[in-house]
């Protein structure tokens, strides 16, 4: 198991100290974000002032939307995947791979015995192992999970009294493959959610955890009080319940999508992926990712278990021609190599 700690996207500053520029003059593509974020309304002046309150008003827009009967808000669903490891005796972990790094990371600081298995053998782990931990859909690779097959794994890790940890921090541009509402169901099953995704509210540091009561309350007593501000849950609360806006942007996040794989295509670049990203794996991936950089548009790179880049939706016309000629040039000074 990788004992270094995971690099992440949205290291603009590291791009910037290596290849100049100020921040206005880069395309941030690095973190997989919505380009064109939920708007964020107004906040009471109040909401800065005092400690933050459970908002029942809050709970209840977060199960709706996410269709769970009972959830636990976190700051960011991070905060999740570093307690949880802390609420079990050290056992052993499967993690898909390649995956979000921090999930096995964690689990392997707190002397679980780590295993990494590729997604298509990830499901023979069920019921053999204390835990199991899976992206749906994935990240980097994009790779999806059919529901019932997450939720057979679900009773298999149950029967040996293991959990299945799922995280669908993606999973907002796909919902049918949601398993969050079996999660207060299925003993053991723990889904992930984070509305910094598809709601490009990162800032917000916010995210929620479905489970069975009983992990639930061990998370909350784990992560301590007042854990949301006042403010992020007036503005989540929005967002959680503006249904028209949501679909408007399933439907512009499916198109920018689409766009951006035909022009990785066209380029002779893989281009798997979600609704957010596209990319894959590619052994120059380094060096494309340099040679962005030189034209000031930051992409994600991978270097387990083989190199691999991700590339998230670019803003606006001005950033999709940018991106455009910037791979267009890498691919004629790779050509003439």
């Amino acid at each position: 198991m990788n004992t270094l700690k995971p690099v992440h996207g949205g290291n603009l500053h590291a791009a910037i100290a290596t290849y100049g520029g100020e921040a206005a003059d880069w395309i941030d593509l690095s973190a997989a974000l919505n380009p064109r974020p939920y708007p964020v309304p107004a906040v009471p002046s109040a909401l800065w002032h005092t400690l933050p309150q459970p908002d029942a008003g809050f709970i209840a827009a977060a199960c709706a939307y996410y269709g769970a009967a009972k959830l636990l808000p976190v700051a960011g669903s991070q905060a999740a995947i570093q307690a949880l490891p802390r609420l079990r005796a050290p056992g052993r972990v499967a993690v898909a791979h390649p995956s979000y790094g921090e999930h096995g990371w964690r689990w392997a600081r707190h002397g679980h015995a780590v295993s990494r298995h590729a997604h298509a053998d990830i499901g023979a782990q069920a019921g053999h192992v204390d835990v199991l931990i899976l992206c749906n859909p994935d990240n980097p690779s994009g790779h999806a999970y059919p529901a019932a097959s997450v939720l057979r794994w679900a009773e298999q890790q149950a029967a040996r009294g293991g959990w299945l940890l799922v995280d669908e921090a993606f999973a907002d541009v796909t919902p049918a493959r949601s398993v969050t509402a079996h999660a207060g169901q299925l003993p053991g099953l723990i889904v992930l959610r984070s509305p910094g995704k598809f709601f490009g509210l990162a800032g917000l540091r916010l995210g929620f955890v479905a489970a069975e009561a009983a992990i639930l309350q061990q998370l909350d007593e784990e992560l301590g009080p007042w854990t949301i501000p006042g403010a992020v849950q007036h503005i989540a609360t929005a967002a959680l319940c503006d249904g028209a806006w949501q679909q408007q942007a399933r439907a512009d996040l499916a198109a920018r999508r689409a766009r951006l794989a035909a022009l990785l295509a066209a380029q002779q670049l893989p281009h798997a992926g979600c609704d957010l990203f596209a990319g894959g794996e590619y052994a120059p991936a380094a060096a494309l990712q340099r040679h962005l950089a030189t034209q000031h548009i930051w992409c994600r790179l991978f270097t387990e278990p083989a190199p691999r880049f991700r590339l998230g939706l670019p803003a606006d016309e001005p950033h999709w021609q940018r991106l455009a000629a910037a791979l267009a040039s890498f691919r004629d000074k790779d050509s003439s190599a």
